[in-house]
C-alpha cells in the first residue's frame, strides 16, 4: 500500500471493556494487543495515548457497530460516534471510523475454526478482526481511507 503511515491501533468500543489490537508498520497483519475495562473517558483517553506513545500508533480505527435499519432512538452507533468524536479531541493523531459489525462473532468463529478455547473476553479479537477487515480493504480492494473523525470537546 502507497504511503501507508505505520502502525495503527484498532479499537473495540464497549459499554464495559475496550479491546486494542495492532498492526505491523506495512498494514499486513492486525493482532489483539490488550483489554482495558473502562474506568473514566479520563482515565481510558490517557491509557490510549500511552499505548499511541509506547506503540508509535500513527493513526486510530474505531470500530463502528452498525445502525439497524428503520431503528428510532439511540443506538450505540450513536454512543461510539461520540466517544470517537471526543477521543479525537484527546489524542494528537488521526482516528477514523470502520464498520465492526460481527467481530465478535468472526473472533469467536476463529477460535472455535481452530480448535481452541475463547478468552473469557475477547474484545481484543474482535479489534483484531476489525483492523484486519480495514486492512484487508485497503490493500485487497484498494478502498479510500475514511473520512477522519471531526474532534468535539466535551
Amino acid at each position: 500500500m502507497d504511503n501507508f503511515p505505520g502502525k495503527l491501533l484498532g479499537i473495540d468500543h464497549g459499554a464495559k471493556v475496550i479491546g486494542f489490537a495492532t498492526c505491523d508498520r506495512i498494514g499486513l497483519i492486525a493482532t489483539p494487543l490488550t483489554l482495558r475495562y473502562r474506568a473514566s473517558k479520563k482515565e481510558d483517553f490517557a491509557f490510549i495515548n500511552s499505548l499511541i506513545e509506547k506503540y508509535e500508533v500513527a493513526a486510530l480505527i474505531v470500530g463502528m457497530p452498525p445502525r439497524p435499519p428503520d431503528f428510532v432512538g439511540h443506538s450505540q452507533s450513536d454512543t461510539v460516534r461520540l466517544w470517537g468524536q471526543r477521543l479525537a479531541s484527546a489524542v494528537s493523531i488521526p482516528v477514523y471510523f470502520w464498520d465492526e459489525g460481527l467481530t465478535s462473532v468472526d473472533a469467536q468463529a476463529l477460535f472455535h475454526d481452530a480448535d481452541q478455547d475463547a478468552p473469557e473476553r475477547i474484545d481484543a479479537h474482535a479489534a483484531a478482526v476489525m483492523l484486519q477487515s480495514f486492512l484487508d480493504a485497503l490493500r485487497d480492494y484498494g478502498a479510500d481511507w475514511p473520512e477522519q473523525v471531526m474532534a468535539i470537546e466535551e
